[in-house]
């Protein structure tokens, strides 16, 4: 079972309690909100993909059912996680991520940042994805490595992973290795000594991941969903959306 067929059916019971109410693609980041025994939920994740350059013109559509989404049931919004669109990709993974029974009695209110500082001091360094606290890794990492699907100057290309995970003693995956599906890739060519993290919006706090080689999970809970869909629809970036509570659990076994 993959880890999307996992949480998939993770979140079917709740998925068949539930009404979407709200769907936004905004330029930044994706939010879904349902309605579950009474109580509103949010869920986010990253967007990503736009389509092909002519999308405007009728060419390919990124979402096939652009302004009829609140007509699926919440189970076949959480299904677009497995769809090769990015777009309906991420409305799965926000649908998932809304419709899950988080355990908050393990969640801890610690930044990704400092785990990956604390794991990663003196020792070798992966990191998956750009994110702003690269340079102070740097600092106190005895080798960082960063892998990127699109490279900046000084990242390493994706094509790069077989050679630079098998090294690492810590590895920081971005939770849109789930959208992009590019996840089991990664994590085939980590040692199983090494301490994974997964981090950001998207990520799943689903303690399922813990069976896949993640060791901590860094994640976004959204605590007032309202505020977080005002915030995402006029643009906002992950610092903009209000409403929302950033935590860890950590894999205790």
């Amino acid at each position: 079972m993959t880890i999307l067929e996992r949480l998939l059916d993770q979140i079917a019971g709740n998925a068949e309690r539930a009404t979407p109410v709200d769907v936004r693609i905004g330029g930044h980041w994706t939010v879904v909100a349902l309605e579950v025994d009474g109580k509103l939920r949010g869920g986010l994740s990253s967007t990503l993909g736009g389509g092909d350059d002519d999308h405007h013109h009728g060419g390919r559509m990124p979402v096939r059912d652009a302004g009829a989404l609140l007509d699926y049931s919440a189970e076949a919004l959480a299904a677009l996680a497995q769809s090769e669109s990015m777009l309906e990709a991420s409305v799965g993974l926000a649908t998932i991520n809304a419709l899950l029974d988080v355990e908050l009695a393990r969640c801890v209110d610690v930044n990704a940042a400092e785990v990956i500082l604390e794991r990663g001091a003196d020792r070798n360094v992966a990191i998956v994805g750009h994110f702003p606290f690269i340079p102070r890794v740097k600092r106190v990492a005895q080798e960082m490595w960063v892998l990127e699907l699109n490279p900046r100057p000084g990242d390493l290309p994706a094509s790069s992973t077989p050679e630079i995970l098998p090294q690492a003693d810590v590895i920081a995956l971005t939770g849109t290795s789930l959208l992009n599906h590019t996840f089991d890739n990664l994590i085939a060519h980590v040692r199983p000594e090494a301490f994974v993290v997964m981090l950001g919006g998207t990520t799943p706090l689903s303690t399922h991941l813990f069976d896949y080689g993640i060791d901590a999970l860094a994640g976004t809970l959204l605590e007032d969903p309202v505020a977080a869909i005002l915030a995402i629809s006029q643009g906002a970036t992950f610092k903009q959306i209000l409403g929302k509570r950033l935590v860890t659990i950590f894999n205790e076994t």
